[in-house]
């Protein structure tokens, strides 16, 4: 199935988290609402790339491990060392949802730049294949935002692949320089007005509007953040829509 319309679903949320280390994980409610969005209730299909961290294979066999059981029929995109599937277009183009992992914006669009994957993703994002992911997975779809691509101090990213024509600031409340510099960017003309997320909450944008936000658990929220004429930086709490996971 497809979305109604061209849907971007773009997050500061994870999958669930389990007690035995950093890869036992289960899909999130943020996974089963791209699902919904995707009218795929039933059987979706999810495809899992992972490029901003260089296709490391622990991380996809973990997020294979985590889908295993589920509802969901996940595959995923590997560019390193090479392509996994012999047509790209076609695979993307059979997905309900795609998932972009975290890691390196930078290095996500400069790979897919050289591979064609960034006009493929266009390509099915307009065909109604819900685009989704977390942190660079949600910065990418936007102008920028404020990265940490470059070394551990924050810059500012400005190559995104520009569907939406806002900035985007990630883990809002996780780490502590990432809302001063986006605050700082967007002042200094670096970056235009955006959205910023929570770790947790995520952003529902229609065609390239921004139609609502939401949360995997009470607690997360999302901003607006807009430049005054003065260069002053103005934020605005949205409301934010709690969501719930089926069974759970």
């Amino acid at each position: 199935m497809t979305a109604d319309v061209p849907t971007i679903l773009a997050t500061s949320a994870f999958f669930r988290r389990g007690g035995r280390g950093p890869f036992d994980l289960r899909p999130g409610a943020i996974h089963y609402f791209a699902a919904e969005l995707a009218n795929a209730r039933s059987a979706p299909k999810i495809c899992v790339l992972a490029q901003a961290t260089g296709d490391a294979e622990a991380r996809i066999g973990a997020f294979y491990a985590g889908f295993a059981g589920t509802e969901f029929t996940m595959s995923h995109l590997q560019l390193f060392p090479m392509p996994n599937v012999d047509d790209i277009r076609s695979h993307l183009l059979a997905q309900d949802v795609i998932w972009v992992d975290g890691g390196s914006v930078a290095n996500l669009c400069a790979v897919w730049r050289v591979h064609g994957v960034d006009e493929i993703l266009h390509e099915a994002w307009q065909a109604g294949v819900v685009m989704s992911g977390v942190s660079a997975g949600s910065i990418c779809w936007h102008a920028g935002g404020s990265t940490d691509s470059y070394g551990p101090e924050l810059r500012g990213f400005t190559d995104g692949l520009g569907w939406l024509p806002y900035s985007n600031g990630v883990h809002y409340d996780a780490e502590e320089r990432r809302r001063p510099k986006m605050h700082e960017l967007i002042g200094d003309g670096t970056l235009p007005d955006g959205y910023a997320t929570d770790d947790g909450a995520g952003l529902v944008y229609r065609g390239t509007v921004l139609e609502e936000a939401v949360s995997d658990r009470d607690g997360p929220s999302a901003y607006e953040v807009k430049r005054a004429a003065d260069g002053s930086v103005m934020e605005t709490a949205l409301p934010t829509r709690v969501l719930a996971v089926p069974g759970i």
